[in-house]
């Protein structure tokens, strides 16, 4: 009897079925019913080209769901043809298309004890997914209810041998994986290397030299019949007598790439010229050994061995083949490194065979010619009001999904014969999360702390317990895997080792400590109930790059990556764009303990600078809360690997992410990465250098307008040369002013301002300290080189840029009810003369307001909030008009606040965004002054940003990778 034919008989002769419990849901009360929705208008430009690339009227939605999330929704999840009867109109349609066809195959083989338990389960997994609580993986939203097969994995794992036939099959079945918008890795280690003969007597052509023909069906099939390139993977060991040539493949493409580009030639991303590079379509990774590592770190030799028949044909000094691949991955960010040993000795199937290769992006790791299908949940939903995280329902929701994965394998179809009968057989699922980020960062922890670290380790900790919990239980109604019994003793061991490593978690805070209760419970639950029933999957979690669903579920992080940048890119549902601080900053700060004014000083220079750095306010010791992938206090290479050990423990596969490098990242950095990350227990490992590729499209920078040969011309001819000088403008004799009386931090002084005619500031005097003192004399002459700018024409505003938020002593509480807390005198001063002297236009961009102002804002925030959805698009729509207008940019930015104050968001946090930026990546280039290293998406044209290992597109939702 097949493994399949037995898992077949077990599922007939299963228990009862599960009683699901309500988690979200109300008894008589359709989801649905609860939830506002209204008609949103999508359409999709193109914004290089201004070519409509995708227009669809009228699609409903509930109102919570952001601009961003409706539009990728509509245009990547919809099917049926635009324009037709045929075409999904709805978010409704959507998930009932999906989740009825769970539940009637829930229903079919039986998972439900009753029919009551599908009613629940079919309420419980609408409402998750209408509240963006968590997601499946694309390929269920592109195929599932849909004529198309049935094709619910996003990750696959092939196997090729050392025949052409296998090597044939190897193109053949990678090819069909990119036509269905997936990806696939495999490892090439089997193939005799170039050093080894044919039986013809001949010598054999080498691993590498079949990459090419790989390399290039994956360049011509465009992924999913889409423009962007497939997505794949090659590993080879590094006892392979071909892997020197291996390490150095992408490096030596990338020299040719940077000679062809100074030839003139187009070497962009999709340029003209980028096919003839060779190697491109691929992540290359090098898969070491224990054995290995150890010698790098002694120094000593290492075998290179036959494919044939293993014997040591070649030998290399370990530390300089470790050197090698780190200087690649210098010049290109290839290859990256998986960890052979640590990632068999958490194999659950070994009776079976060997884990040998990754997916696209490295996080789901299982036997050759397997599949994964993935889903995540939305972290920052289970966080309540009161900054608590709700462990039941985290844990509930877990083993609700994982029952939904499962059920999927039952019904699904798979692009070739051995990945179904693998898949079916092992029935590998991959649950995970997203919004790591921004709930580490809403709980006021950093990223790069040993607090953040602690609340990971209990999350991803509780998730895996939890989904292997549901997998035992499911094992008593449905059968164990087929494969389980041959491989049981290991997978029990597996378990025991989880529950191990959850042990050892050390707990810093209340909210780990619940995490980590539950999750020990969970464990103890699955050990117990495993050893009596067994387990229906063979692996249960992953931690993917969740970068178009992500966007669905309106994450401001994906995956398990830190927040990218502290202001944002928004789209507005009625048309229009604004920059706007994260939501989590606010939150972060109350949890910190800074007053409500503090807050808004904060967020007031979070919107104006990208960061946190001399923010007024701020304590130095609370930035690591704020530190991001990018930006200003980008977080330290070490410190993602570090969160990677923290959380790899917990995963039944691995982790899609790379460990960024600033430019100046040396060689042996990398090198130390490498190394760090095998000492500290992980699967694999990418890295990436800013700048260090060539063929990556940068954003376009302002270019000098060349001049026509009249003009030059011309110009030559002139030969007077005018020169301007600014006029000062004196005082008259008898002028107006007025003086305030102020104290700052306890230290008190006097501001005397005296004025034209007109009303304008011409001079200002400060009184600070005993007359004849040091103090007293550098605040006359100060006060005398400010007053003689004025008169210069110096306008007001540059002083108040320049001297707002200068950070000194005596600083903290004043006596101004308008300005009530100030960073310096100077600070002080200046809003003080901003606030008499300026037009509120003009001091409201730069976030300074009177109390009164203040106290408004609020009141019209709080008002509008209560605002239906129509309103607010009604005012997003005048957004729009305004953007669209000649309006100064004063008054497009007074109507950005007064829409951002509806959306939750404050005056303070939001801004106009210029007419070049589309996107949070762009957004970041400008506050940073220099061009992001990632690439250009092929369909709309905007800027992508890091998800994992991948890239993902926040205008269309596009992804580089296989999810």
């Amino acid at each position: 009897m097949t493994e399949t034919a037995g898992a077949r008989s077990r599922s007939r002769r299963g228990g009862k079925g599960l009683k699901i419990e309500r988690i979200y849901t109300t008894p008589g009360v359709h989801p649905y019913d609860e939830v506002t929705w209204e008609k949103r208008d999508v359409v999709q430009q193109n914004w290089k080209t201004g070519e409509t690339i995708f227009e669809q009227r009228g699609v409903e939605f509930p109102d919570f769901w952001s601009a961003n999330a409706s539009t990728i929704v509509t245009t990547k999840y919809f099917r049926g043809a635009v324009g037709t009867d045929a075409r999904e109109t709805g978010l409704k349609q959507l998930i009932d298309r999906v989740v009825l066809t769970y539940t009637a195959a829930g229903k079919e083989h039986g998972y439900f004890a009753t029919d009551e338990d599908a009613e629940v389960f079919e309420h419980e997994l609408t409402y998750a997914l209408v509240h963006q609580i968590f997601s499946f993986n694309s390929p269920v939203w592109f195929n599932v209810g849909t004529k198309s097969p049935q094709q619910v994995s996003a990750c696959f794992i092939l196997s090729v041998d050392d025949s052409m036939d296998s090597i044939l099959n190897w193109y053949k079945e990678e090819g069909f994986i990119f036509k269905g918008g997936s990806g696939a890795g495999l490892n090439l280690s089997r193939i005799r290397s170039s050093k080894e003969l044919l039986s013809s007597g001949g010598t054999a052509s080498g691993p590498v030299s079949f990459m090419r023909g790989a390399d290039a069906s994956a360049g011509t099939i465009k992924s999913g019949g889409a423009t962007r390139r497939a997505a794949k993977m090659v590993v080879l060991d590094v006892d392979h007598p071909d892997i020197e040539e291996f390490i150095e493949t992408k490096a030596r493409e990338e020299d040719k790439i940077r000679a062809l580009r100074d030839a003139g030639f187009d070497m962009d991303l999709g340029g003209a010229d980028i096919v003839s590079v060779q190697y491109q379509n691929a992540n290359n990774s090098v898969r070491v050994t224990d054995e290995f590592m150890k010698a790098v770190e002694d120094g000593s030799d290492f075998g290179l061995r036959s494919r044939m028949d293993g014997s040591v044909i070649d030998t290399v000094d370990a530390r300089e083949l470790f050197q090698k691949m780190a200087v690649a991955a210098w010049e290109c960010a290839d290859p990256g490194i998986q960890y052979d040993d640590t990632i068999n000795d958490w194999h659950t199937n070994p009776e079976t065979g060997r884990i040998t290769a990754s997916n696209p992006c490295s996080e789901y790791m299982s036997l050759d010619n397997s599949s994964c299908n993935l889903a995540s949940l939305n972290l920052l939903k289970f966080l309540r009001d009161d900054n608590t995280f709700d462990v039941e329902k985290y844990q509930a929701v877990a083993e609700l999904v994982i029952t939904a994965m499962d059920i999927s394998i039952c019904f699904a179809d798979f692009p070739t014969e051995p990945i179904g009968e693998t898949t079916r057989n092992y029935r590998q699922l991959g649950i995970g999360y997203a919004n790591l980020g921004a709930l580490l960062m809403a709980t006021g922890r950093g990223y790069d702390t040993e607090g953040g670290r602690s609340l990971a380790a209990t999350l991803t900790s509780l998730l895996t317990g939890a989904a292997y919990k549901r997998s035992a239980e499911l094992a008593a109604v449905v059968g164990p895997y087929a494969g389980y019994a041959r491989n049981a003793d290991a997978h029990k061991r597996v378990m025991r080792k989880h529950q191990a490593a959850n042990d050892e978690i050390r707990t810093l805070h209340g909210m780990d400590a619940d995490v980590h209760k539950a999750a020990t419970k969970a464990w103890d639950a699955v050990v117990k109930v495993g050893e009596k029933n067994g387990y229906r999957n063979a692996q249960a979690s992953v931690l993917a790059p969740t970068g178009t669903i992500g966007f669905m579920m309106d994450c401001d992080t994906t995956g398990i990556e830190p927040d990218f940048s502290l202001v944002k890119f928004k789209k507005l549902v009625g048309g229009g764009s604004m920059q706007i601080v994260n939501q989590t900053i606010p939150r972060a700060l109350k949890i910190l303990g800074y007053t409500e004014e503090t807050i808004e000083a904060i967020v007031e220079f979070i919107a104006d600078k990208g960061h946190v750095i001399d923010a007024p306010g701020l304590k130095p010791e609370h930035y690591e809360v704020f530190d991001c992938a990018m930006g200003a206090r980008a977080i330290k290479p070490m410190g993602h690997v570090r969160m990677m050990a923290a959380t790899q423990p917990f995963l039944s596969g691995a982790i899609s992410k790379t460990v960024n490098l600033p430019e100046s990242a040396t060689v042996e950095e990398i090198a130390d990465v490498y190394m760090q990350g095998w000492k500290l227990g992980l699967k694999a490992l990418a890295v990436y250098r800013d700048n260090c590729k060539v063929g990556q499209p940068l954003s376009d920078g302002k270019k000098d307008e060349k001049k026509d040969d009249e003009s030059i011309e011309s110009e030559a001819k002139v030969e007077k040369v005018i020169e301007y000088r600014p006029v000062r403008k004196r005082l008259p004799k008898r002028r107006t002013s007025q003086t305030t009386s102020f104290a700052v931090g306890g230290a008190e002084g006097y501001l005397t301002a005296g004025t034209y005619d007109d009303g304008d500031l011409g001079e200002i005097f400060l009184k600070f300290g005993k007359q004849g003192s040091t103090l007293a004399g550098v605040m006359d002459a100060f006060s005398i080189a400010v007053s003689i700018g004025l008169q210069y024409g110096v306008p007001l505003e540059t002083f108040v840029e320049k001297f707002t938020n200068l950070r000194f002593e005596p600083a903290g509480l004043t006596d101004d009810p308008d300005v009530r807390m100030a960073q310096s005198i100077m600070d002080y001063v200046f809003r003080r003369l901003a606030l008499d002297y300026m037009d509120f236009d003009t001091r409201s961009f730069m976030g300074i307001h009177t109390a009164e102002e203040r106290a408004r804002e609020l009141e019209t925030g709080s008002y509008l909030a209560d605002e239906s959805g129509d309103e607010k698009e009604s005012l997003e729509d005048e957004l729009e008009s305004y953007s669209q207008s000649p309006a100064p940019a004063s008054k497009r930015q007074e109507k950005v606040e007064e829409i951002a104050d509806q959306s939750g968001a404050g005056a303070a946090s939001a801004r106009v965004t210029e007419p070049t930026v589309h996107s949070s990546a762009e957004l970041l280039e400008q506050f940073q002054g220099k061009s992001a290293d990632a690439p250009i998406c092929m369909t709309c044209g905007t800027k992508m940003r890091p998800a994992g290992s991948c890239y993902v597109c926040e205008g269309c939702g596009s992804t580089s990778g296989c999810s």
